[in-house]
């Protein structure tokens, strides 16, 4: 099933599993704050990969029996894993160390006029002048949020925790066009189960690199933060997200991660104490305007 064959209900659902997705991963940032407080990023990583590996294979069989691999496919599988899980939470575990969850939802914001960019070159998928135009208010939204922001003790050095998080929306910008050329042979389910063990393979080894410390303990809280992670980000945003990219256009898809900076910050300001000024609320409300816009010739 095409984008351009898609029902107005399988549209609606589409963007259903988008909004779930965004709330999820909008979580995550929070999760993974908490998580750092207890465990070394890379060990972090490991163990939600490890969780949604653990899921996924003793489901295997039941849902995945029936995919055929594609002569090929693995080039384009192997650079969809590389560039995230692996490259990107790299980059987005580091960039947590030094930035507030706050101000690394904002970048965010970037990688819809990056996906949107790349999809028209690689994809070929046309991008109506509306959907230009609100991303292009959503970036505006991200930079008025990113000026309010200030150096706090959850960022002794958002400089270059900032710089960090922009290099995993690179990556992400990749993974996006990868699973949605994917999309078309494999369920996005599948894709979501190989992202999973391809980061678990990944990871396995990094947990052995000088600089990498083993716990010790499984402190509570942060533990449960890292289970939270493997269940609900890496199977359940991912799951959705896949869901939602597979039916509709990758640049469509994508101008919903707008959404991300907005529920961060909501989220950062009720979990973490992050304060919200009166400029970052107008600001949020700009990037909101933009997913509207960047959607209604979708919509129509």
């Amino acid at each position: 099933m095409t984008s351009h064959t898609l029902t107005q209900g399988g549209r609606t659902t589409a963007t259903i599993a988008l909004l779930l997705a965004m709330l999820l991963w909008s979580s995550s940032f929070i999760a993974m704050k908490i998580a750092l407080t207890g465990f070394d990023p890379m060990v972090m990583i490991f163990g939600r990969m490890a969780i949604a590996s653990v899921i996924f294979i003793a489901v295997w069989r039941r849902n995945f029996s029936g995919v055929r691999y594609r002569a090929g496919d693995w080039k384009l599988l192997g650079f969809m894993t590389m560039c995230e899980p692996c490259l990107y939470f790299v980059f987005e575990a580091y960039a947590l160390e030094y930035t507030s969850a706050s101000q690394a939802g904002m970048i965010v914001a970037m990688m819809p006029l990056s996906v949107a960019v790349a999809a028209r070159f690689v994809l070929k998928e046309h991008m109506a002048r509306s959907a230009w135009a609100g991303f292009c208010l959503a970036i505006a939204g991200v930079v008025w949020l990113s000026l309010g922001g200030q150096v706090t003790e959850n960022a002794p050095n958002p400089m270059l925790g900032n710089a960090l998080e922009v290099c995993a929306m690179l990556t992400a910008t990749g993974y996006v066009i990868s699973a949605k050329r994917l999309s078309s042979t494999y369920p996005p389910l599948f894709i979501t189960a190989v992202q999973s063990l391809a980061g678990f393979v990944f990871f396995l080894p990094v947990l052995a690199l000088p600089g990498v410390t083993l716990p010790t303990s499984l402190p509570l809280t942060p533990t449960l933060a890292v289970l939270y992670l493997g269940v609900c980000i890496t199977l359940g945003a991912y799951g959705l997200y896949n869901y939602g990219v597979s039916r509709l256009p990758a640049g469509q898809a994508a101008s919903y991660i707008n959404l991300i900076p907005v529920l961060t910050l909501i989220m950062g300001r009720v979990v973490l104490g992050d304060e919200l000024s009166p400029s970052q609320y107008l600001a949020s409300l700009l990037v909101l305007a933009g997913v509207v816009l960047s959607q209604r010739r979708a919509a129509a």
